[in-house]
Order: C-alpha cells, then sequence, then structure tokens
C-alpha cells in the first residue's frame, strides 16, 4: 500500500515571519552540538542535525515540534508527514514511529523546538476555552500544521525567559500554559481537543497506551486492557489502530523493543538479558523481532551505533 503523504503543500502559512528570525537565533545558540539540546527547562529542548539522517524506529512523547530550519520527514503507518520552517508537528499521544532528517548541513542545520504537552492542562483549558465544537472525525494522534503569529510569540517569550534564570520558577508554568493554549486555539485546535477531550474515544485509547507504557513487559491481554480503559475489546482494538496505526499487541512490541535498544546501549546490557528484562521469554524471538524493526541483529546494531559516536 503506498504511502499517503500529508497535505503539507495545500497549507496556507500564517503571518509568522517576523519571530521566524530570533526563534531560529536563539535555538541554534541553544544547541551546540547534534542530538538532543537541554535547556534549563526539562520541557524545553532544542533538536539539532548537520545532515540527512537514515529513517529509523522512534517513539514520540506529546509534544509540540516547530521547525525553524530543515526538514524531517515522520512516517506513521501508511502516512507520511514532511515538516519544514513555519509549520509545526503535534503528537497527542505516545506514538511509535519511523523518521528521518531530509534536509540538513554544517552551515544549515536543521533545528526543532520541541515543547512536552501537559495532556491535563490541555484538557482543562479546553473546559474553558471557546471553541467551536465540531462533530468527532476519524483521525491519528499526531497532526501538522502551519504556526500563525500567536503561536510563534508566545514560543519566543518562553525563549526568552531563559534570559531570567531567577524568574523561570514562575513564569516558566504560565508560558508553558501559554504554549499549549494558542495551539488549541489554532488552525488544528478542533483535532487536538478531539484527542483530550474527557470521556471520548481518543482520551480512552490514550489512558490504553498509558497502560501499555506502564506494563509493557507483561502478558497483553486485550480483555484486560480494554476493561482499563472502560471499552470493549472490538471498539478499543478499532479506535487504537486509528490512532497510532497499529494494534496494541504491535504497539507493545515495538515498546518493547524500543527499551530493549536503551537498556543494550545505555546499560551495557547483553541482548539476552535486555530482552528478557523487557518481556520476551525466547532470544530467538527477541533477536527476530528486533531486526524486523532495526533493520540488524541486536549485536551488531548496538555495534553500529557505538562505532558511529567513537
Amino acid at each position: 500500500m503506498p504511502f499517503a503523504m500529508s497535505t503539507l503543500a495545500t497549507l496556507t502559512p500564517q503571518p509568522h515571519a517576523a519571530a521566524m528570525p530570533e526563534l531560529t537565533r536563539r535555538c541554534r545558540a541553544l544547541a551546540q552540538s547534534a542530538g538532543v539540546n537541554v535547556t534549563p527547562l526539562p520541557e524545553l529542548q532544542v533538536i539539532r542535525a548537520d545532515a540527512p539522517t537514515d529513517i529509523l524506529p522512534t517513539v514520540y512523547e506529546p509534544c509540540l515540534c516547530v521547525v525553524l530550519q530543515g526538514r524531517k520527514q515522520t512516517e506513521l503507518g501508511q502516512e507520511r508527514y514532511v515538516y519544514q520552517p513555519g509549520h509545526f508537528l503535534v503528537v497527542s499521544l505516545t506514538l511509535a514511529t519511523r523518521a528521518r532528517i531530509i534536509d540538513a548541513s554544517p552551515t544549515q542545520p536543521y533545528l526543532c523546538l520541541r515543547v512536552s504537552l501537559d495532556l491535563g492542562v490541555i484538557a482543562s483549558q479546553l473546559a474553558t476555552a471557546e471553541l467551536v465544537r465540531e462533530p468527532s472525525r476519524d483521525g491519528r494522534g499526531l497532526f501538522l500544521a502551519p504556526m500563525n503569529a500567536p503561536l510563534a510569540d508566545s514560543l519566543l517569550r518562553l525563549l526568552q525567559a531563559l534570559d531570567q534564570p531567577g524568574e523561570l520558577p514562575v513564569m516558566a508554568p504560565l508560558l508553558l500554559q501559554e504554549v499549549q493554549y494558542r495551539v488549541l486555539v489554532g488552525p488544528m485546535g478542533q483535532q487536538l481537543a478531539r484527542l483530550v477531550e474527557t470521556g471520548g474515544h481518543a482520551q480512552r485509547v490514550a489512558r490504553a497506551v498509558e497502560h501499555l507504557k506502564r506494563h509493557y513487559e507483561q502478558p497483553l491481554r486485550i480483555a484486560d486492557l480494554a476493561a482499563h480503559a472502560h471499552m470493549s475489546p472490538s471498539s478499543l482494538h478499532h479506535r487504537f489502530k486509528e490512532l497510532t496505526a497499529m494494534t496494541p499487541l504491535q504497539f507493545q512490541k515495538q515498546l518493547r523493543l524500543h527499551e530493549a535498544r536503551r537498556l543494550m546501549l545505555g546499560e551495557g546490557l547483553a541482548a539476552a538479558t535486555a530482552g528478557h528484562r523487557v518481556g520476551y521469554a525466547s532470544p530467538s524471538q527477541f533477536s527476530r523481532d528486533y531486526r524486523q524493526l532495526f533493520g540488524a541483529p541486536p549485536r551488531q546494531s548496538v555495534q553500529a551505533v557505538i562505532g558511529g559516536t567513537r
């Protein structure tokens, strides 16, 4: 089945140009090296890449990703999202995707401002925000949209607040709430509202996702997961795949394999030990699943990453 390209080309850019140069300048100053650059705010990170990358499996936590320079491609199921300067991607629940940087160089690095989203805060804002409610419609747990001036300005104020570290404990929560509010009342706010609305199908699927994240190493029983989400098994299966582009079992497998990779790279665990730790009873099955996802057996894959960082 061919990929469904996102409608990036048809999006109408909003007037945000005034803030873009300063946003880019500040992010480049914060991102002194390739990779994920932390800031004094745990919820705020700047991602930099100096060259295009191969497409790799990755897990996204709920976040707002604003591209300031370069381009990136994210694949969710059969859909492909390409985002470039002036556009943002919202991930409303934990998702297993594939992604790659497609436009970056040492002189013009890929720069992305990533802001963690607090879905509880957004849900409370939804209760008071003046939104014209529309009927619920199908869709994925992420979406792409052009950035408008209010969102760009709120992001700039958030970055400027880093200049006054003594004020961050007071100002940062307010500014983070403003950023999330601007997304909620922006061009794709209806889709975000549907995904966080208390009692809705999407919110129940998100509950199932969080349960899988906490108990990924345990055997999966769909009936128990559906009961936890207050859904029937058939409804959970349908809605889960609608939002995440995979079944609960496929999602659990990806969580297990990503955690095993982290254990091997970060803690030096052997493949068999890591596989057992994340719930695999058979080392050979773990090796087959790992190779299918990451393109190489565990040991070879880990050695390639370690060798590439030397």
